[in-house]
C-alpha cells in the first residue's frame, strides 16, 4: 500500500503566487502506476504535491502530456474525458469516499458514497464551485505542460478534523476522450479493466 505524509502549511492569503511560493518547498509524489499499460501504453509525466491547513486541503498537480483537452465547462459534466486529474478520499476506513475530478479548465465533478454505483450521489454545482482552482497551461516548442492547484474546503466534509489523522486516498490522471487515452494512479490497482472506483486499493495519507 502506498503512503505519504501531508504537511500543515500557513497561507495568509490564497493566490496563485502564494501557493507557488509555499509549495516550492514541498515533496513531490509521482502518479506513475499504469495498471492497464498493455491496453493503454501512453503514460504522461504526472506528479503532485499535497498540504493542508485548518480549513482546506491543497493539491498541486503538474502534468506533461502530448495532448491537452478541456471541453467540459459545467459542473458534473464528463470531465474524465478531458485532460483530467482526480483525488479520491475516504474518511471512514474505505466504507465511503469522495471523488474530486477536475479538467484543465478547472471544471469539476464531485461525488460521494460507497463503491456501489447506485449508492453514489453527485454534489451540487454550488458545492463544487466552493473548490477554487488555479491553473496554468504552457506550450513550449510543442511540449504541453499544465499545472493545477485545487483548494478544497474542509466544510465539504462537515469540517472533519485532519491534523494527526490517517485517512485513505488515491490520486489519478486520465483522459478517456484524448487521442491517447490513459489511466494512471498513485497507488496501483490490481484489476483487469480501468476502474478508479476501487477504495480497497487506496493508499494511506497521514496529516501531520
Amino acid at each position: 500500500m502506498s503512503s505519504l505524509e501531508v504537511p500543515k502549511i500557513h497561507i495568509p492569503s490564497i493566490t496563485m503566487e502564494s501557493l507557488k511560493f509555499v509549495f516550492k518547498e514541498l515533496e513531490w509524489h509521482a502518479i506513475d502506476q499504469a495498471p492497464w499499460a498493455n491496453e493503454y501504453p501512453y503514460q504522461p509525466d504526472v506528479k503532485f504535491q499535497i498540504a493542508y491547513d485548518k480549513e482546506h486541503i491543497f493539491i498541486h498537480y503538474d502534468v506533461k502530456e502530448e495532448f491537452v483537452k478541456a471541453s467540459y465547462i459545467r459542473p458534473n459534466e464528463n470531465v474524465w474525458e478531458d485532460s483530467c486529474v482526480e483525488f479520491f478520499l475516504s474518511l471512514d476506513g474505505k466504507e465511503t469516499y469522495y471523488n474530486f475530478e477536475f479538467n484543465a479548465l478547472g471544471t469539476g465533478l464531485i461525488g460521494y458514497g460507497s463503491a456501489v454505483k447506485s449508492e453514489r450521489t453527485r454534489l451540487s454545482a454550488a458545492q463544487i464551485e466552493l473548490v477554487d482552482t488555479y491553473i496554468q497551461v504552457k506550450n513550449i516548442k510543442g511540449s504541453k505542460e499544465w499545472e493545477s492547484y485545487l483548494v478544497i474546503p474542509t466544510s465539504l466534509f462537515n469540517a472533519v478534523s485532519l491534523e494527526g489523522q490517517t485517512y485513505h486516498a488515491n490520486f489519478y490522471k486520465c483522459g478517456d476522450g484524448l487521442p491517447q487515452p490513459h489511466f494512471l494512479a498513485w497507488s496501483t490497482i490490481d484489476l483487469p479493466k480501468p476502474n478508479f472506483h476501487q477504495p480497497q486499493f487506496f493508499g494511506e495519507i497521514n496529516f501531520i
